[in-house]
């Protein structure tokens, strides 16, 4: 079981770390090696461990960090060899990318990379899953995020609500994304200040929303103008990119973020991610992370109260054990939602955004929403 542990704050590296500067680290991952050669010694590569086992939740931030313990791969070791050269390969061409103010996506640094060794039948990379390992490894080890390697991932995710956005990497482009059609804003994956600034927002708080169909909604309804808030549809699990805008408009412009997903453990565990962090990403939870988030919707009690009770669905397995084990995560060891999952358990049922729609179409914008946030009726 992963435990809750008090920590003092690592040190992080700078946020305005310009791109030759990264560059300059990974060609010191490389000079280090060229090095121990030279002296006759095995090259190395060091890195921190990821995994259940280094992950940890500081309570006083209300994240999820990575741990201390670190992991060494050495050239000589034949189990180590294989990613040893794969991880050369990658640091290699991502400092190029720095250098020459290339961006690519990670699709297509496995592309560019994978090969036939020569003189052998030894592939270079088998499958992206490897080449994608190599870059979170060297995002550890120089103490950066994905992004500022100038690698991205497919986007996913739309904004929509009286902001303005300033493309920098684009003609320094000026828009509001609530003058871009019910489509709003397709949400990048590179949000970084120096690429995309936030320029001006006008709204009281974000409302995260699980679904594309339930964002949808909410915009032909007009909900953003009416109550005065920025609509963040994350499309189910919530992308690096999305997480990244979150947090930037909850820590830069102030903002309280609201989440509404489905009445379900997976939508609650979207909602841990966005609040807390994910465990596959520990150790960028202080760029991807919003602490300070809760939790409209959807829960149980719902059900009841807006008689939804012939619109439920039954919960598989795979809920059921993803909600025992979600009730042994520290964050979720307050009262409200222990009972939430208990009940879950209990019950075996799940209700989804959509469901509303039962009372009519207009319901969750002009009544279920408005009213559960004008109460504060939140899960912490």
């Amino acid at each position: 079981m992963m435990k809750a542990k008090t920590r003092k704050p690592k040190a992080k590296s700078k946020g305005k770390e310009t791109p030759k500067q990264i560059a300059k680290k990974l060609e010191g991952i490389g000079d280090g090696m060229v090095a121990d050669i030279k002296k006759g010694k095995d090259p190395s590569f060091k890195t921190q461990l990821r995994g259940r086992s280094n992950v940890e939740f500081d309570e006083d931030r209300g994240i999820l960090t990575l741990g201390d313990k670190e992991t060494t791969r050495n050239f000589l070791n034949i189990g180590h060899a294989r990613k040893f050269m794969q991880t050369t390969m990658v640091a290699a061409k991502t400092r190029d990318y720095l250098n020459q103010n290339k961006t690519a996506s990670i699709r297509e640094v496995y592309y560019e990379l994978k090969h036939t060794v020569p003189n052998s039948k030894e592939n270079t990379f088998d499958g992206q899953t490897e080449s994608d390992a190599v870059i979170v490894d060297l995002e550890h080890s120089v103490n950066t995020i994905r992004e500022k390697l100038n690698l991205h991932a497919n986007p996913k995710g739309t904004l929509y609500g009286d902001i303005t956005l300033k493309d920098k990497m684009h003609h320094n482009d000026k828009f509001n994304c609530a003058k871009l059609g019910r489509g709003g804003w397709s949400v990048m994956s590179r949000l970084e200040p120096e690429e995309i600034e936030i320029v001006s927002v006008n709204a009281k708080y974000v409302l995260v929303i699980e679904t594309e169909a339930m964002y949808e909604r909410l915009v032909e309804e007009q909900f953003a103008k009416k109550n005065h808030c920025i609509l963040v549809s994350t499309g189910g699990q919530a992308a690096r990119g999305t997480r990244r805008l979150i947090n930037r408009l909850n820590s830069e412009k102030k903002l309280p973020v609201i989440v509404f997903t489905d009445g379900d453990p997976y939508g609650w565990y979207i909602y841990s991610v966005i609040k807390q962090g994910s465990m596959a990403l520990a150790a960028h939870s202080q760029y991807l992370a919003c602490p300070e988030a809760q939790y409209v919707g959807m829960t149980l009690h719902d059900v009841e109260t807006y008689g939804l009770e012939n619109v439920t669905e039954r919960m598989k397995d795979g809920d059921i054990k993803r909600a025992k084990e979600m009730l042994e995560y520290p964050w979720f060891k307050n009262k409200l939602w222990q009972n939430q999952l208990k009940k879950a358990i209990r019950e075996k049922i799940r209700i989804e955004q959509q469901a509303l729609a039962n009372k009519s179409l207009e319901f969750v914008a002009t009544e279920y929403l408005p009213k559960k946030i004008k109460e504060k009726d939140f899960l912490p």
